[in-house]
C-alpha cells in the first residue's frame, strides 16, 4: 500500500496525558513513542518534538474536549486531521494507549483516515453561543415545568387555562402569590389580553391552598428563569456580534421556510460557510445522521435506523421541519 505521508505522527489523548507516536518511513520503518502531559507547557514540548523528527501531519481522535486544546495548539504549525473513533477502532485484543497512538500513525501514513469537520475559529466561537443558547432554553424550560409542576401541587389549575405560564398575565400572577396574595378574585384581576374574558374560570383556577414553601419554590425558579433570560439576551448580542461579517448568509438561511434567525444561526454554526466539504447535498444529509445507514450482508438489510450523532444539528434541523 502506497504511503502518502512518509513523515507522520498519531496522538492517543486523555484528560491528563496523551502518547504520539511518530513515524517516519523507511526501511525498516522507525517509530518513536512519547507520553506528554496536557499542560501548555508539555504541548509546547510535543510541537517540538514533532517538528524535531520533521513531521508534516498529525492525527488525533476526537475524543470529548480534550483534542480541542491539542488541536488550537498544533494547527499552525501541522497539517492535522481530527478522527471519528468509530472509523480507526483497533484490532481486538490489541488495546493500549501506545498501540492506539501507533494505530493511528500507520491508518494516517496511509491515508486511510476519514477527517472529521473542525470548523474555523470564527465559526468555532459562533457554535460555542449557539450550543450554550439552547442548553440555557432548555434549563428555562425545565424550571417552567417545575413552576408549573409547584402549582400543581398547590392546586392552582391555571396551566390549562395560561398558554403560557411565563406570559404577562402568568409572570404577573406568580409574583402576587410570591408576594403572599392568596385572593383568587385579586389574582384574577392581573390577567391581560384575551384572559380576561375568562375571569370566571380563572378565579376558580386560581383558588387553591399555597403554603411558604411553595412560595419560596416559585420564587426561586422565577428569579432562575429572570437570570437565565438575561443570559439569553446576552449571548443574542454576542451572537449578532459574531456573524455580523456573515450577514448575508444568516439572511439567505433564515428565507428558507420554516427557519428563523435563531435556527439559521445554529445551521451556520453547525456546518459553516465552506460547502466543499460536501460534495453533495447526500453527503451533508448523512453528515447531519439524517438519513437511514446502510447494513447489508448477504442480500440481506438489516437495521436502517438513522444513526446516533450530531446532535446539536440534527435536533435543531428536526425541529425546524
Amino acid at each position: 500500500m502506497d504511503v502518502l505521508y512518509p513523515r507522520c505522527a498519531g496522538l492517543d489523548l486523555g484528560k491528563d496525558a496523551l502518547v504520539a507516536c511518530v513515524r517516519i518511513h523507511g526501511r525498516p520503518v522507525h517509530q518513536e513513542v512519547r507520553t506528554f502531559g496536557m499542560t501548555t507547557r508539555e504541548l509546547l514540548a510535543l510541537a517540538a518534538w514533532l517538528a524535531e523528527h520533521g513531521v508534516t501531519h498529525v492525527a488525533m481522535e476526537a475524543t470529548g474536549t480534550y483534542w480541542k486544546a491539542v488541536w488550537y495548539l498544533l494547527e499552525e504549525t501541522f497539517t492535522l486531521t481530527l478522527a471519528n473513533a468509530a472509523h480507526i477502532r483497533n484490532v481486538p485484543g490489541r488495546k493500549s494507549d501506545v498501540k492506539d497512538a501507533e494505530w493511528i500513525a500507520n491508518l494516517l501514513a496511509h491515508g486511510l483516515i476519514r477527517g472529521s469537520f473542525v470548523p474555523p475559529a470564527p465559526m468555532q466561537e459562533v457554535r460555542d453561543l449557539t450550543r450554550t443558547r439552547k442548553q440555557l432554553v432548555r434549563e428555562i424550560a425545565q424550571h417552567t415545568q417545575r413552576i408549573q409542576k409547584t402549582l400543581d401541587t398547590g392546586n392552582l389549575k391555571i396551566t390549562g387555562l395560561l398558554s403560557n405560564v411565563l406570559g404577562v398575565s402568568g409572570r404577573a400572577i406568580l409574583r402576587a402569590l410570591i408576594a403572599g396574595q392568596t385572593d383568587p378574585v385579586q389574582l384574577a384581576n392581573l390577567a391581560r389580553g384575551t384572559l380576561k374574558n375568562k375571569r370566571s374560570e380563572l378565579v376558580e383556577a386560581l383558588t387553591g391552598q399555597v403554603t411558604p414553601h411553595q412560595r419560596w419554590l416559585l420564587k426561586l425558579h422565577l428569579d432562575l428563569i429572570e437570570g437565565l433570560e438575561g443570559a439569553v439576551a446576552e449571548i443574542d448580542t454576542h451572537l449578532g456580534e459574531a456573524l455580523a461579517p456573515f450577514r448575508e448568509a444568516v439572511e439567505r438561511v433564515d428565507a428558507v421556510p420554516g427557519i428563523d434567525t435563531v435556527v439559521a444561526q445554529a445551521i451556520l454554526g453547525e456546518i459553516g460557510l465552506d460547502m466543499s466539504r460536501f460534495p453533495t447535498h447526500q453527503h451533508l444529509i448523512s453528515w447531519a445522521c439524517l438519513c437511514r445507514r446502510l447494513d447489508e450482508s448477504a442480500g440481506k438489510r438489516k437495521s436502517t435506523r438513522t444513526r446516533k450523532g450530531a446532535c446539536w444539528l440534527k435536533t435543531v434541523l428536526v425541529q425546524a421541519a
